[in-house]
């Protein structure tokens, strides 16, 4: 994996077309060590999950392209390689290597209106259940709870009274928890029971959050 590194390293001080192109043999050889290394975790994940089974790992990398459509001022690829097995948008995991910096995660961020306004629906009818999951002790000790929400309302949403009891979830827009794992733990032979760890943990966010957007009244 450090070669996968090194190759990120390098993208992110050339980063330009031509130097891609230069060394399209260089990413190519990078991208395969980082889908070697997702062969491997999804088989480990498999264990917990036969979806797992019928996933094509090389499928679930995201591109390394930026959009610059509507940023033109981003460079024009990532410093990063990211995985997401089951959808950017699926409340699932997500995984993500780079020089500066690595994550595993998983949960809901930023869902678009329809699916917000199902998990509030949720967490009106009983937000109790989601507070347990969240604050159990070894999902806060291997993710510190839910990740910060820049984006949470100041008020209460259009529709629920500002003094709910669970107004301080309800306020919010992304329902993620991320784990910032060093270099060092990446490249070292306990990286997939870390994530295996953190896929376990957030299993019960994901079922909650799964069955929250997906209900029908």
């Amino acid at each position: 994996m450090k070669k996968v590194y090194d190759f990120l390293r390098d993208l992110g001080n050339n980063n330009s077309k031509e130097w891609m192109d230069n060394n399209r043999g260089y990413y190519n050889e990078a991208k395969a060590t980082w889908v070697d290394q997702l062969n491997e975790i999804y088989a480990r994940l498999a264990k917990h999950d036969s979806r797992f089974d019928n996933i094509e790992a090389k499928k679930t990398v995201m591109r390394i392209n930026n959009n610059r459509m509507f940023h033109p001022d981003k460079p024009v690829y990532k410093d990063s390689f990211g995985a997401s097995p089951f959808g950017k948008d699926a409340p699932e995991l997500y995984l993500h290597i780079s020089p500066n910096g690595n994550m595993i995660g998983g949960g809901i961020y930023r869902p678009d209106n329809d699916a917000l306004k199902k998990i509030r629906e949720a967490i009106d009818y009983d937000g109790q259940e989601l507070v347990d999951i969240i604050s159990k002790k070894s999902f806060t000790d291997y993710y510190d709870g839910l990740m910060e929400d820049d984006t949470a309302l100041k008020t209460s949403p259009r529709g629920y009274n500002v003094d709910h009891e669970f107004i301080e979830l309800l306020r919010r827009k992304s329902f993620a928890a991320v784990r910032t794992p060093t270099q060092k733990e990446v490249l070292s032979s306990d990286y997939i029971d870390m994530v295996e760890q953190g896929y376990l943990e957030l299993s019960p966010l994901n079922r909650w959050l799964t069955k929250a957007i997906t209900f029908e009244a």
